[in-house]
């Protein structure tokens, strides 16, 4: 300022142009200097800053917020969250969380009670294990059992299921396990405990036996080929002259014809209880390429439940829309069934049944036709439900 201001007075000396110079630096000192904002003073470990730039100290796990502070140096106003709820964390919440509370219909006990500064906890309980539908969500599902021809690698566990691996000298194919016969690519870890495979070349006196034998294996191969061809042949002209004969008969008879050509066609020692199929004409059955009278049609209803006991809850209405059911049906369904999730569930599916089913039954003794059976096999293992089709064929013997 000295060059401005001498003892009080403007410095006579200075050129005009060099005092108007540092008039104008004098004004936009102050101005430079109060635009700068002050540096943001940072919050301790722990708090956090205000809208209004105070910093607060957060509420303690298990304690909510009742008034922040207001000035630095204040302290937050918390209480502690009330009986059935809790906060697990550090927060600046007016309200806790409520407790979970563990669902025994949903094969869930309780390990550890809810209290202030944490949730309760839950598992599955013994028999069963946590299958995650989301990040949050999981259900309760029945351990799977290993197969007699399998071994139990790992037991089941309320986070995983059981483990299963073939027996030894045996390698999975698809979902069986095959005997190990050779050392093959699949076996050679069991190839110590094979016999090994004869690679020493026949001697020059026992090639003329070996080819013998081996001509022998080609006819007897071809003959029992030709035989079942023929029999096959036999079978079906046989099959095809009763069903001509039993479409002239009355409707009533249709279902005893039907039962007397499917004992005809069983072995003595063989007894199938099912129930009688309607009969077809001799072109449907051709067409088909069916055996005639082969059972093909389960209990609706009884199938039904047994989905609804393998399917998760959450997926059931995918699996029906996957099915073909419309959105309106599931809709009606829930609508007219508010109170039981369940049987709402079982409607959306009896909708399906009876859509696609040509006998056209409903929930009260109505019959499913086996393509239908494998439309909904074939759903489950899209949706990875593998475990629930393979439940399924085993109930009704699919192989």
């Amino acid at each position: 300022m000295e060059g401005c201001v001498q003892g009080g007075r403007w410095n006579k000396k200075a050129p005009v142009g060099t005092i108007g110079l540092l008039l104008l630096i004098c004004m936009f000192i102050p101005i430079v200097t109060l635009s700068q904002p002050p540096k943001e003073q940072k919050c301790p470990d722990g708090d956090y800053r205000t809208d209004e730039g105070i910093c607060c100290n957060k509420c303690s796990p298990g304690f909510k917020l009742v008034e922040k502070c207001h000035a630095d140096g204040q302290r937050t106003n918390c209480t502690a969250c009330p009986k059935g709820q809790y906060m697990s964390q550090m927060n600046s919440f007016h309200n806790c969380m409520s407790c979970r509370i563990c669902k025994k219909r949903k094969n869930e006990i309780e390990i550890s009670p809810c209290e202030r500064h944490q949730n309760t906890i839950c598992r599955c309980k013994e028999g069963y294990y946590k299958k995650h539908i989301d990040l949050e969500t999981y259900d309760c599902i029945s351990c799977s059992q290993c197969r007699p021809d399998e071994k139990e690698k790992q037991k089941c566990t309320p986070e995983s299921d059981t483990v299963c691996e073939c027996k030894e000298n045996s390698y999975r194919v698809k979902r069986k396990c095959e005997p190990c016969k050779n050392c093959t690519d699949e076996c050679k870890q069991h190839c110590s405990s094979l016999p090994p495979l004869n690679t020493k070349a026949p001697e020059k006196g026992g090639e003329h036996l070996v080819n013998v034998i081996a001509g022998v294996s080609v006819v007897a191969v071809v003959l029992v080929a030709l035989g079942i061809v023929i029999t096959h042949m036999t079978t079906k002209w046989y099959t095809k002259k009763r069903l001509q004969e039993s479409s002239t008969q009355p409707s009533d008879d249709s279902s005893d014809s039907c039962k007397k050509l499917l004992v005809h066609n069983t072995q003595p020692s063989t007894t199938i209880d099912v129930e009688a199929v309607p009969q077809l004409s001799v072109s449907e059955q051709e067409s088909l390429n069916l055996p005639d009278c082969v059972p093909l049609e389960v209990k609706i209803p009884e199938l039904i439940y047994t989905v609804l006991d393998l399917v998760p809850v959450l997926q059931v209405k995918q699996l029906v829309r996957s099915l073909g059911v419309k959105d309106i049906e599931i809709e009606q369904a829930e609508f007219d069934h508010r109170s039981c999730c369940r049987e709402a569930h079982y409607q959306m599916l009896r909708v399906w049944a009876e859509t696609g089913s040509r006998t056209g039954g409903g929930g009260q003794g109505g019959m499913l036709h086996w393509p239908l059976l494998q439309e909904l096999l074939d759903e489950l293992r899209n949706m990875h439900l593998g475990r629930a089709a393979e439940e399924l064929e085993t109930k009704y013997g699919i192989q």
